[in-house]
C-alpha cells in the first residue's frame, strides 16, 4: 500500500522509529524489575537470565531450534497449500462447500493432545507426526481467510467481467483471487506462530531432539530460565515470521478493496426456514456418514491394530452396549464439563481483548509501536511451556485457565480485527475526514462495519483454539478434565476412553463452531450479505 494511498488521518499518524525503540527499553526493563521482585518463585526469568543462558548454550539451542524449524516449515508449507486447494474446490464447487468446510473444521478441531500420541503411533520414530500437526494448525485458519476473501469482492466487478463474456476462471483469477490476497497474507501471518506450535507439541509426543524435547526437559526439571529462554527463542522466530508476511504483503501491495456496495438478504419466511431445516439435515446426514467410512476405511486400508487403532464401532461399544458403558459415559462427561466451564468464559474474554485492541489502535495508531509487539510476543510463547507457569502462578481455577485461554485466542482476533478495519474503502473514510468526523465516528461508522466479516472469522477459528488452550493446559498443569483424562488414557493404553474423548471433544467444539456462525449470518446478512452462502 502506497503512503498516497491512505486516508489522511492514517497518513498524519506515522509512527516516529524512536517510539518503537524507546517501547522496547520500557518493556525489557519492567520485564527484568518483575523477574527480580519474583526471583524465588520458579516462575519468571528475566532478559539477564535469558540472555546469559542463551549464551552458554547457544550451540544446543540452535541445533534444537533447526530441527523444529524444519518441522514447522513443512508443516506450514502442506498445510497452507491444503488450505488454497480446499478453498478453490469449495469457491468453484458451490455444492461441495458445506461439505468441505465441514470435514476441514471436523479434521482441525481434533485436539493436538491427543492426535499427537496417535500419530505417534502410526508414523513411528521420526518427524512424521510434527510436520503432520504443524499442517493440521495451520490450514483451517488459512482456509477461512481465503474463502472471507475470494467473496470480499464488489459485484459490479463480477458483473463487469461477465458482461465481456469471460468465465468463472477469468473471475477467479482477475477479480476473486486478487481480493484474498490481503486476507490469504492475514491468514500466513496468523499461520506462522501455530505452525511452530504444532511442531512443538509433536516433539512432545516422542521425538528426540527439537525445540519441544528441551522444553519439556526443562520443565521437568523446574529449570525456569530454560525454559523462559526457549520461549523467547521460538517468540523470536515466530515474531520474524509475523513480520515477513506483512512485508511481503507490502511488497505486493495490497490494498484495501474498492467499496462494496451489497443488498441486505431476502427476508426468510417460514417455508424457507423448513426447507433449510431439511437442507441442513441432509447435510448433517452427509457429512456424518462420509467420516465414518472415512474413519473406518482409512483404518482398514493400513490395516492399523485394533488394540491402539479404534474404529468407530469400538468407540459406540464402549459408550453405548458395554457393560461398562455408563461408567464410561459418567467418567467422560464429568471431563467434559470440568473443561466446558472454563473455555466459554476464556473465549469471550480472549475475543473482547482482541477486539477492544484493535479498536484502541485504530483510535490511538500510535499504541501499535507498543500493542503490536506484546501481542505477538505473548501469542507466539508455545503455550505448551507457559501453560504450566500461568497455572502455579495464578492457581488451577478459573483465574489461571481462562486466562491461558484468552492469550491463546485474542492474538488471531487482535490480527483479523485490525485487518478487517484496514480493508474499510480509502474513499469512504477520506469522505469522512473531508467532514472533519472524528476517529470515534470513523470507527463506528466505517471500521467496525467493514470488520465484522473478520471478526466472526477469527471468532469461528477461536473456537478450536480455545479448547486446545484448555485441554493443554489440563495435560501440562492441572491433570482435570478432558485433556488431563485424554493424557492420562494415553500413557495407561486406555484407548476406548482415549478415542472416545477425542471424539467428543471434536463433536462439542464442531458444536460451537455451529453456534458462532449462526450468530454470524444473523448478523452479515444485514452488515455483509456478501459473505452469506445461501
Amino acid at each position: 500500500m502506497s503512503a498516497t494511498s491512505l486516508p489522511l488521518s492514517e497518513r498524519r499518524a506515522a509512527l516516529p522509529p524512536a517510539a518503537t525503540f524507546l517501547s522496547v527499553v520500557v518493556a525489557l526493563l519492567a520485564w527484568e524489575l518483575l523477574a527480580r521482585s519474583l526471583a524465588g518463585t520458579f516462575l519468571l526469568a528475566g532478559p539477564w537470565d535469558v540472555a546469559t543462558y542463551l549464551h552458554a548454550n547457544a550451540g544446543l539451542i540452535g541445533r534444537a531450534l533447526a530441527v523444529t524449524m524444519q518441522e514447522a516449515a513443512w508443516g506450514f508449507l502442506f498445510g497452507n497449500l491444503a488450505a488454497v486447494g480446499l478453498a478453490l474446490i469449495a469457491h468453484m464447487l458451490p455444492r461441495t462447500e458445506k461439505l468441505v468446510s465441514a470435514l476441514a473444521l471436523l479434521f482441525f478441531c481434533l485436539p493436538l493432545v491427543a492426535t499427537g500420541p496417535i500419530l505417534r503411533l502410526l508414523y513411528g520414530p521420526g518427524i512424521g507426526p510434527q510436520i503432520t500437526l504443524a499442517a493440521l494448525a495451520v490450514y483451517y485458519t488459512t482456509y477461512l481467510s481465503v474463502m472471507v476473501g475470494l467473496r470480499a469482492v464488489p459485484s459490479n466487478w463480477v458483473d463487469l467481467v461477465r458482461s465481456y463474456g469471460r468465465g468463472s476462471a477469468t473471475e477467479l483469477v482477475r477479480v476473486r483471487a486478487r481480493a484474498a490476497l490481503p486476507y490469504l497474507i492475514g491468514g500466513l501471518q496468523i499461520a506462522a506462530p501455530a505452525a511452530f506450535l504444532g511442531a512443538m507439541v509433536g516433539e512432545f509426543t516422542g521425538a528426540e531432539r527439537g525445540m519441544g524435547v528441551l522444553a519439556i526437559r526443562a520443565m521437568r526439571e523446574l529449570d525456569v530460565q530454560a525454559t523462559w529462554t526457549l520461549a523467547c527463542v521460538a517468540s523470536a522466530v515466530s515474531m520474524v515470521a509475523y513480520w515477513l508476511f506483512g512485508w511481503i504483503g507490502r511488497r505486493l501491495s495490497v490494498a484495501p478493496p474498492a467499496l462494496i456496495l451489497s443488498s441486505p438478504g431476502p427476508r426468510e419466511t417460514h417455508p424457507t426456514h423448513g426447507r433449510r431445516f431439511l437442507s441442513s439435515l441432509a447435510m448433517f446426514v452427509l457429512i456424518a456418514v462420509v467420516v465414518l467410512i472415512a474413519w473406518r476405511g482409512l483404518m482398514d486400508l493400513f490395516d492399523l491394530n485394533v488394540f491402539f487403532a479404534k474404529r468407530p464401532d469400538d468407540v459406540w461399544r464402549f459408550l453405548i452396549t458395554d457393560l461398562d458403558a455408563a461408567t464410561n459415559r459418567a467418567v467422560l462427561f464429568e471431563a467434559l464439563g470440568q473443561t466446558l466451564v472454563f473455555t466459554l468464559p476464556g473465549y469471550l474474554v480472549g475475543l473482547a481483548l482482541g477486539a477492544g485492541l484493535a479498536a484502541c489502535i485504530m483510535l490511538l495508531p500510535s499504541l501499535s509501536a507498543t500493542v503490536l509487539p506484546v501481542a505477538i510476543a505473548l501469542r507466539s510463547i508455545p503455550i505448551v511451556t507457559t501453560a504450566p507457569l500461568i497455572v502455579l502462578a495464578l492457581g488451577r481455577d478459573a483465574a489461571g485457565m481462562v486466562t491461558i485461554v484468552a492469550i491463546m485466542i485474542f492474538f488471531p482476533t487482535l490480527v483479523a480485527c485490525l485487518q478487517g478495519m484496514r480493508q474499510a474503502p480509502a474513499e469512504v473514510l477520506d469522505i469522512f475526514d473531508s467532514y472533519a468526523a472524528s476517529r470515534w465516528q470513523r470507527l463506528r461508522l466505517a471500521q467496525v462495519p467493514a470488520m465484522l466479516p473478520a471478526f466472526f472469522a477469527a471468532a469461528r477459528m477461536a473456537v478450536p483454539a480455545a479448547f486446545l488452550a484448555v485441554t493443554t493446559a489440563e495435560w501440562l498443569g492441572t491433570g482435570t478434565g478432558i485433556g488431563g483424562l485424554i493424557a492420562m488414557t494415553a500413557s495407561t493404553s486406555a484407548y476406548g476412553m482415549l478415542w472416545s474423548g477425542v471424539a467428543a471433544l471434536s463433536l462439542l467444539a464442531c458444536a460451537a463452531y455451529v453456534a458462532v456462525e449462526f450468530v454470524e449470518r444473523a448478523v452479515l446478512s444485514r452488515y455483509a450479505s456478501e459473505q452469506i452462502v445461501r
